[in-house]
C-alpha cells in the first residue's frame, strides 16, 4: 500500500523536473509555481485515477478501455491548458 502511493507521490514531483531542469538551460520554457501546481495535479488525479481502476475493474478490456480513456481525458486537458486546442478562457496563450 506504501509502495504504491509512494509511487503515485513521487513519479508526478520527478516529471515536473523535466521542465524545472528545462527552465535553466532553455529561455523557451517559462513556467510558474501556478503552471507546476497545476501539472502535479493533472498527473496525481491520472495516477490515482488509473490505481483505482486497476484495483477494482477485472476485465481487461473494460480496464484498458477506462485507462485509454483516462489518458486522452488528461491529454486533452494538458493540451487545452497548454495551448488552448479548443479556444477555451482556461487555455495557455
Amino acid at each position: 500500500m506504501f509502495k504504491r502511493f509512494s509511487i503515485l507521490t513521487f513519479a508526478p514531483l520527478a516529471l515536473l523536473l523535466i521542465p524545472l531542469i528545462a527552465m535553466h538551460y532553455s529561455d523557451e520554457v517559462h513556467w510558474t509555481l501556478i503552471d507546476f501546481a497545476i501539472m502535479g495535479v493533472l498527473l496525481l488525479v491520472a495516477g490515482m485515477s488509473t490505481q483505482r481502476v486497476v484495483k477494482r475493474v477485472k476485465s481487461f478490456p473494460r480496464r484498458a478501455t477506462y485507462i485509454i480513456l483516462i489518458l486522452l481525458l488528461f491529454l486533452l486537458v494538458w493540451a487545452e491548458l497548454a495551448v488552448g486546442i479548443f479556444g477555451s478562457p482556461l487555455a495557455g496563450n
